[in-house]
């Protein structure tokens, strides 16, 4: 079996926390999510709260997620799953898409 190699990075930035855990907790987000245990055997998650309001460069993100994230639960973990070992996003993303209300 070969590998599809997918990496995807997201980062979504909430107005407060209650809007965040109803975006969570209902719709499309609520549906998929279950199913990352199968889809994915690498996957980590990291929150904070921040005063500023633009969004933080990607090196920022990723620094809070090797220190203050966690492993989300996969049904097949990789071996960096396991360690916890996460390669650096690339130094810009492909697509940035913003969404406001």
């Amino acid at each position: 079996m070969s590998l599809a190699r997918n990496v995807f990075w997201t980062c979504t930035i909430w107005d407060d926390e209650d809007a965040m855990r109803s975006y969570m907790l209902a719709g499309i987000h609520r549906r998929a999510m279950p199913r990352l245990i199968d889809w994915c055997d690498e996957a980590a998650v990291v929150h904070w709260n921040e005063e500023r309001r633009d969004p933080p460069d990607w090196q920022a993100a990723f620094g809070r997620l090797l220190h203050e994230g966690r492993p989300s639960r996969v049904a097949h973990p990789s071996p960096d799953h396991q360690s916890f070992r996460i390669a650096a996003p690339p130094p810009r993303p492909f697509v940035t898409l913003r969404f406001t209300a």
